[in-house]
């Protein structure tokens, strides 16, 4: 599933329209792993709530080829577990999300989507 981009001109600067579990299930898709299954890989390296962002996204940026906004998603999960802020919980923001707590066991068995 493509992010939704609404644009107010033709040449306008594009706004990409995506909630933190799409980033979380882009991830999947393109690594073939569910984002639990890159927390416990995150554990092996020795990354907790005590790491720092910067060695977390080039991890995976280097083994998996994550951009930056798609690893900064799993360096909330990494760091601070699947809860997420109530602010864009049930939103029409561009970040908004269903629930405040991130699917983390794959897109397959995921009950909200």
């Amino acid at each position: 599933m493509l992010p939704e981009c609404s644009t107010s001109r033709p040449d306008a600067e594009r706004t990409a329209r995506m909630s933190f579990q799409a980033y979380l299930d882009n991830i999947e898709k393109k690594t073939g792993l569910t984002p639990r299954q890159l927390i416990e890989k995150a554990r092996e390296k020795g990354f907790d709530e005590t790491t720092k962002a910067t060695p977390i996204v080039e991890w995976l940026a280097a083994d998996y080829g994550l951009g930056r906004g798609h690893a900064m998603a799993l360096v909330h999960v990494i760091t601070k577990g699947p809860q997420i802020s109530g602010k864009h919980v049930g939103t029409d923001t561009t970040h908004s999300d269903p629930s405040n707590t991130l699917w983390l066991d794959g897109m397959a068995t995921n009950p909200n989507g």
